[in-house]
């Protein structure tokens, strides 16, 4: 594999969990799984993820994405409330590996640590570098 086969959107942030995050309205965010993640998961098919309402916490599970391969645990990037859950996803998991930063975003989470929160995210420069830093392990 090489770095250059995924696509890392400038305008997000990242964690070295593999999720993306970005800044939507104020204190809202928006998360999903980055492409590194779902190429690596392979066919993704089934997504469960904790009820709107649900208080997460910044780097504990906020649910789990199925594959052919494996179950993986998608954290919350952010501490906050789940505003919304990304529905389309319950029909239709295989959206995650179509177009893991449109259609394939998991959560909306309303933060008001966003200031601290923000200090443990990567750049997409960040992110890249610590994915070449996987590859060559």
């Amino acid at each position: 594999m090489k770095v250059n086969e995924f696509n890392v959107p400038k305008n997000l942030f990242y964690t070295k969990d593999h999720e993306w995050i970005s800044l939507e309205n104020g204190n809202v965010v928006k998360v999903g799984i980055t492409d590194y993640a779902q190429k690596g998961l392979h066919e993704i098919v089934f997504v469960d993820l904790s009820n709107e309402g649900t208080r997460v916490e910044r780097a504990n599970p906020l649910g789990t994405v199925e594959s052919v391969k494996a179950v993986s645990e998608v954290f919350s990037p952010v501490s906050g409330y789940i505003l919304k859950v990304n529905e389309d996803l319950q029909m239709n998991p295989e959206l995650v590996n179509k177009d893991p930063y449109g259609q394939g975003w998991m959560v909306l989470i309303k933060t008001n640590n966003w200031n601290i929160d923000f200090k443990n995210l990567l750049s997409s420069t960040q992110y890249v570098q610590f994915i070449e830093e996987l590859i060559l392990k």
